[in-house]
């Protein structure tokens, strides 16, 4: 129903701005809460058990990571007497709340979730899983002031190695762009207390990367790499692009999504931590190997040449091809 679909998209905006806009810990809480409870609908819209299964999952890690939240901020309430979320002072709450957050995006160790919701919905769900839900957690996490810098350090390096050997020995789509989101995350996390402008640039490719991403598969109608390799079929123009928008998410250097990593690799460095960045530049590899490998299923391997399959690609919807141009096209060129 249009209008059940209106509210629901319009509560899932106004929890992200009420976050956005809040400097009282409570205010955010309601905020992630509001936005958590708009997206669940969405995600069980397919009456699919996989659906409803994906669906309970992501309620319960949401309702457990906003409940360490209210916690971590009642705690610091308690200890220091103030609500503000600039002014956290108090290393206990500081790193529960990082932990909450943490949960709620799906870092590394505490990313077990994700790849599971994503696997069960639908692509135009899964991509706003991706997207627009990180951002109210991230704008959270990119105010917190003085919290311990090992931990970040130690979260972004675990999602950045564990995103690239999760996403090694898999063959379903979606779950190899919930660990490509597993590892871009830990990129934004690594260089978030030395330059935040760093992590909200890496966000934002991350954001215009995948959009294309999801948008090209669900155009080909594809959830498993063995669909790939018929995809030629489906849509000849978008499938030899399909693998130039792949490598940028893996940051090869011409590409748009080799910026944030150039930078983020030159801020380490001049912050004297050089072994960090060697390791998260090798993991940078793991993630590259898997992407040439859906590559490889889309342009490299001869498809059965079905007739029927072409027709598809001539009459697909402006709603879907026109931001796919847009994105498509950032994604390759914007460097």
């Amino acid at each position: 129903n249009p209008y059940i679909l209106a509210t629901l998209l319009f509560g899932l905006g106004l929890g992200t701005t009420i976050t956005f806009a809040s400097s009282h810990w409570l205010l955010a809480w309601m905020g992630l809460e509001i936005n958590t409870l708009a997206i669940i609908p969405l995600m069980a819209q397919h009456h699919h058990p996989r659906a409803v299964e994906a669906t309970t999952k992501y309620f319960l890690t949401q309702a457990t990571a906003a409940a360490m939240l209210l916690f971590a901020s009642t705690t610091n309430a308690w200890l220091t007497g103030q609500w503000d979320i600039q002014q956290m002072s108090h290393p206990f709450p500081l790193t529960l709340i990082t932990l909450a957050l943490a949960l709620k995006i799906g870092l590394a160790p505490m990313h077990t979730w994700l790849p599971e919701v994503l696997q069960g919905l639908d692509l135009t769900t899964g991509l706003v899983l991706s997207t627009w839900q990180k951002l109210a957690p991230f704008a959270l996490l990119l105010q917190i002031q003085n919290v311990n810098p090992t931990i970040l350090v130690t979260l972004g390096l675990a999602s950045t190695l564990v995103g690239g050997w999760g996403g090694l020995n898999q063959t379903q789509l979606r779950k190899v762009l919930a660990y490509s989101s597993i590892a871009h995350l830990g990129w934004m996390i690594l260089i978030l207390q030395y330059s935040p402008s760093l992590t909200l640039l890496a966000l934002l490719t991350y954001f215009v990367m995948t959009f294309s991403t999801f948008l090209v598969f669900k155009l080909n109608k594809s959830t498993s790499i063995n669909a790939l390799a018929i995809s030629w079929t489906k849509a000849p123009i978008l499938t030899s692009l399909a693998p130039l928008v792949l490598l940028s998410l893996g940051g090869l250097p011409p590409l748009t999504g080799f910026m944030p990593k150039w930078l983020i690799l030159q801020e380490l460095a001049k912050q004297d931590l050089a072994p960090l960045a060697t390791l998260a530049a090798l993991s940078a590899l793991l993630s590259l190997y898997f992407y040439l490998r859906i590559s490889y299923a889309m342009t490299l391997t001869m498809s059965p040449n079905n007739l029927t399959g072409v027709t598809p690609w001539r009459f697909s919807s402006p709603q879907l091809t026109l931001p796919l141009a847009i994105a498509t096209t950032a994604t390759i060129s914007l460097l």
